[in-house]
């Protein structure tokens, strides 16, 4: 069973995070990740670079459910937080 802090720790070694927070139970994880990876691409893409990066833990069911709750250049987190 994987822990926030690991899946954290995936997520990071995929692409460069300027912001990542992990939380979750063991079985269900959420995640905010901010990154400069990110411009340039729709929602949709963001969202598989992360899924795809972790396919193997998805498909070994070490990650059983992973939420990206927000996936957003630094520009778009830093007019959300204003």
């Amino acid at each position: 069973m994987l822990t926030p802090e690991q899946v954290k720790t995936l997520i990071a070694d995929l692409i460069p995070c300027e912001h990542l927070e992990v939380e979750g139970d063991g079985h269900h994880f959420f995640a905010q990740i901010v990154s400069s990876a990110f411009e340039g691409k729709n929602r949709l893409t963001r969202h598989r670079l992360i899924k795809d990066g972790l396919a193997d833990q998805i498909a070994s069911n070490e990650l059983h459910a992973l939420s990206i709750t927000t996936a957003a250049t630094p520009a778009e987190w830093a007019s959300k937080q204003q």
